[in-house]
């Protein structure tokens, strides 16, 4: 077992990223790691920026990520994954990325999303982008699983040490029953994604 794995979501409220948590903190417990998770900046403002963190392995004793120390940041939409890079290092981190923009306080940057996948590139190791929203919409109608669908990828891609078998049980576990069919079926489609982006 590895010493620690550290996972930052970056994203915007309302984007379902306290559930992403969720099912990875399950999926860790679920393959056996401790794990710590913590909650950062305006989750209670739709519509505002949203950290979380997530940290696995043989024994996590802080919940937070240092500085150039991420192994994965999922960002939920581009230029937040923009705010994201003080976690990064070039020969540690990869970034997935859903192709997607919304007026926040990162997207007032003056970057253009090329620009900032650009800089991305320059401060990662893999930088990754998936449409996911786009997908979303048009597999099951419902753009707040795009994020569901950005985790499940990651775990086919094996950018994170979770089987995924395990992610499912996950899932399975973290999501109320009358939602559960709909992830399920995103769960599934991410694995078709996998060797195309």
């Amino acid at each position: 077992m590895f010493e620690n794995f550290n996972i930052l979501i970056a994203g915007i409220g309302g984007q379902g990223i306290i559930t992403l948590t969720r099912v990875l903190a399950m999926s860790g417990l679920l393959q056996g790691y401790d794990v710590k998770t913590s909650e950062l900046h305006g989750l209670s403002q739709r519509g505002g920026s949203v950290e979380t963190h997530i940290r696995f392995g043989k024994k996590i004793y802080s919940p937070l990520i240092k500085q150039d120390s991420a192994d994965l940041i999922i960002s939920l939409e581009i230029k937040e994954g923009l705010s994201a890079a003080f976690y990064s290092d070039k020969s540690r981190t990869s970034f997935l990325i859903n192709d997607f923009s919304q007026t926040t306080p990162a997207s007032k940057l003056k970057s253009s999303n090329q620009e900032t996948i650009n800089t991305l590139q320059k401060t990662a190791k893999k930088v990754i982008i998936l449409p996911a929203t786009k997908i979303a919409i048009q597999e099951v109608k419902n753009p707040t699983l795009a994020g569901m669908l950005l985790l499940s990828y990651a775990s086919f891609a094996k950018l994170i040490p979770i089987k995924p078998k395990i992610m499912l049980q996950a899932i399975t576990n973290a999501i109320p029953s009358s939602y559960l069919p709909i992830n399920q079926k995103v769960f599934n489609f991410a694995k078709s994604l996998h060797g195309i982006y």
